[in-house]
């Protein structure tokens, strides 16, 4: 028998106690009590201190009703848990039980370790807290996880070890300190881009016990992961105390650490990406500005000349200027639309999916295509720019695509969400007449274009514009919204850039793929519904 077992009879004297239970109960047994055996003692009286217990209640309770009943309990004088069975007959009393402290322990162990990742993701995923908030609240929360007093995020700048934070702030430490890197504990983890672990310097790694950080500043036990940021060293993650530990680091603990400064590291990172990006923005925003007002003083002085010469003149020659001065017209506009809506958007409104789309839907609408919202839920955006989304996206399916033949439709395909080929330019010397247009899809003239376009929501947090058109080709769906990216004469080539720079500022994602019927479906997913 592998469990703890004693018998009692009807007035709760022991009758039997197996090895097991004795080495148990004899630590826990009256002082009074010197017999070597506890066969003929009361329970109550040879254990005094169980009365008045669970396990006095539960076992006067299996008594008194003759059935069996089981249960765990900790019991205080021993600082142990176990697990007790205890079976009633009309004469007595059979218990079973063992100590299940250990299993007790890890249980509470794991709940602990639970806690604290809950706690970090709480941390990382709050919105509302910055950066700096966000690494004071994790340092406080892997000190107080790894039973360490002090908590670290330093950079390295050249030979010196810079402290950005520190916990807890009012510390020895304090942020902006320096001091040489040759002189620190982070100095290994950062030369060999590896964890260091010691809950012991002068055990674990006594080769640093010369150095400043365990001779003048006492720094007896560490553990601290390299902050990695584009493949280089940006610094360290650590946690330190003056006096070792009486246990090792557990493997538990060390992944903590490197969890957290794997996040730091990405939040650099993403934070670098992001200045980068509104440098370029800004770059972007004052050409685009300058290409305006560049442009805009000779297209006036172009217009103006070319309604004088209207006037003097009767020329289909004319017409082809005009045509060319809005084109440039449009690429301006286009331009500055792309610069614009690249702007993350900071204060989104409700607005209805379905009544959005529907009054889009009025400025393109077409008598040869039907219009369908199959959803009018609400969702987090900016109106404005959400309408300049359907409008982009309605039109190139109307106007480019939809109601011609297809090999006319394509003339604008790529750049409006329905491409089925590219017209190919034949110059005199080897194909005939100068710029001779032909499409490659010139023999299929009964090919209709686009019948239908709806709008939906998507499964997951996301909406879909979709159209039975002739489709996108896999391999360019991609490319389509790179800006200047067109298969037509007439494209700017921006429709499609613009687009996904919207759906970029209000943090979603668009792509392409088939809609069910063999046409284009534009999906936005990581669109927040209200």
């Amino acid at each position: 028998m592998t469990d703890a077992f004693f018998a009692l009879d009807d007035e709760w004297r022991f009758t039997y106690v197996n090895e097991r239970a004795e080495g148990i109960l004899r630590p826990a047994t009256a002082s009074g009590v010197v017999k070597d055996d506890l066969r003929g003692e009361s329970i109550w009286e040879a254990i005094p201190e169980a009365v008045d217990t669970r396990f006095h209640d539960k076992y006067r309770e299996a008594m008194a009703t003759q059935q069996a009943v089981s249960f765990e309990e900790r019991y205080e004088p021993l600082d142990a848990w176990f697990d007790v069975h205890a079976y009633p007959s009309e004469t007595g009393l059979s218990v079973y039980f063992r100590d299940i402290s250990e299993r007790k322990r890890l249980e509470a162990d794991l709940r602990r370790r639970d806690e604290v990742f809950q706690r970090v993701y709480r941390i990382i995923a709050d919105k509302s807290a910055s950066f700096d908030e966000k690494i004071e609240s994790l340092l406080a929360i892997g000190s107080d996880a790894l039973d360490t007093d002090y908590g670290a995020l330093s950079r390295v700048a050249d030979d010196e070890y810079v402290f950005e934070f520190v916990h807890p702030i009012d510390g020895d430490a304090r942020p902006g300190d320096t001091q040489p890197l040759d002189e620190t504990h982070c100095e290994r983890a950062i030369a060999t881009e590896e964890t260091l672990v010691a809950s012991d310097i002068a055990v674990d790694a006594p080769d640093l016990t010369d150095r400043a950080g365990y001779t003048e500043q006492g720094i007896e036990c560490y553990v601290g992961t390299p902050v990695l940021v584009d493949g280089d060293v940006y610094g360290t993650f650590c946690f330190y105390n003056d006096d070792p530990r009486r246990d090792p680091f557990s493997d538990w603990e060390v992944t903590l650490v490197e969890l957290m400064g794997n996040w730091v590291s990405y939040e650099l990172e993403r934070e670098r990406r992001e200045t980068e990006l509104s440098r370029q923005r800004d770059r972007f925003e004052e050409f685009a500005d300058v290409i305006s007002h560049d442009l805009r003083n000779p297209l006036n002085v172009a217009e103006g000349r070319l309604s004088l010469a209207r006037e003097e003149h009767d020329s289909d020659h004319l017409d082809v200027v005009a045509d060319a001065l809005g084109r440039i017209e449009t690429i301006v506009e286009d331009t500055l639309t792309l610069a614009r809506e690249g702007r993350t958007v900071s204060d989104p409104q409700s607005v209805s999916l379905g009544d959005l789309a529907t009054e889009c839907w009025g400025m393109v609408e077409s008598e040869d295509v039907d219009f369908t919202v199959l959803d009018n839920g609400r969702i987090r955006a900016a109106p404005d720019r959400l309408r300049r989304v359907f409008e982009n996206l309605f039109r190139n399916a109307v106007e480019h695509g939809s109601t011609c033949p297809r090999s006319h439709a394509h003339e604008d395909a790529v750049e409006h969400a329905t491409p089925v080929g590219r017209e190919v330019l034949e110059n005199t010397a080897e194909h005939g007449a100068p710029g001779e247009r032909r499409s490659v899809f010139a023999e299929e003239e009964g090919d209709a274009g686009v019948t239908t376009v709806r709008v939906g929501r998507l499964d997951g947090r996301g909406f879909y514009v979709e159209d039975d058109g002739p489709g996108i080709p896999e391999d360019e769906r991609e490319a389509v919204f790179d800006p200047g990216y067109t298969t037509s004469e007439s494209g700017t080539g921006l429709g499609l850039a613009i687009v996904a720079r919207i759906a970029e500022a209000h943090g979603w994602t668009v792509d392409i793929t088939d809609e069910t019927d063999g046409g284009t479906r534009f999906r936005f997913e990581n669109v927040e519904f209200v």
